[in-house]
């Protein structure tokens, strides 16, 4: 069970988040509201790799884009540097190639898709993915937002969904359910950003319950 912790943006929110043993740290530079700039990015990634120093494993820091120009992607992940792309808005499976870091590649379903139509969207990506390690991310679609809505997905289609597709399950978890999530999805991994915010602000407290209780569950 790998966690994922985004939309941070201070350098203290990552380094709790790596203590309380996060795998990934996500930095959005799509239009959000938890969006940074290459500058406070790249103090987060100064701080990581100061953890790392200490001999102390981190978190792998990933950098989430929406429809922006491939070139501006790439350029983005060398500065800071990323070590993973989240793709939340609708680039297609020849964009995704073009990244030069590995890929996340966020699929935003509506309510009421069924498995075949959900099937349907997701493996042209795993297949394109797959040879280069890159991963997927399972939300709920919500109409003019690329995600951190706090929208929960529909768990009996992830499910269905998780047991023939490793994917990070994103959307509407919060540190009371993600227990819950994990035990009826079974992803690959659980994601979260919202769920663990206190007045649209990134809470310690959150993160670090949310990041016990996921791998609480998974022992």
């Amino acid at each position: 069970m790998r966690v994922k912790v985004c939309g941070l943006s201070l350098p203290e929110q990552a380094l709790v988040a790596a203590e309380a043993g996060a795998d990934f740290v996500g930095v959005v530079f799509a239009p959000s509201r938890r969006r940074v700039t290459l500058d406070m990015a790249q103090e987060v990634a100064r701080a990581l790799e100061m953890w790392y120093r200490m001999g102390v494993p981190r978190p792998a820091l990933v950098g989430v884009f929406a429809d922006a120009p491939v070139a501006e992607v790439n350029a983005a992940a060398r500065a800071c540097p990323l070590e993973w792309v989240q793709l939340n808005g609708d680039e297609p499976v020849e964009y995704c190639l073009q990244v030069e870091a590995p890929v996340i590649k966020a699929l935003r379903l509506p309510p009421g898709t069924d498995v075949s139509a959900a099937l349907a969207r997701i493996l042209p990506y795993r297949e394109a993915l797959a040879p280069q390690g890159g991963l997927l991310l399972v939300e709920s679609a919500v109409p003019g937002q690329y995600g951190g809505t706090g929208q929960a997905m529909d768990w009996t289609l992830a499910g269905q969904l998780a047991r023939q597709v490793p994917f990070l399950l994103a959307g509407g978890l919060t540190p009371g359910n993600v227990g819950e999530a994990i035990e009826r999805v079974r992803p690959w991994g659980v994601d979260v950003s919202s769920g663990v915010e206190t007045n649209a602000t990134k809470d310690l407290s959150k993160i670090k319950s949310f990041i016990k209780r996921a791998r609480a569950t998974e022992r």
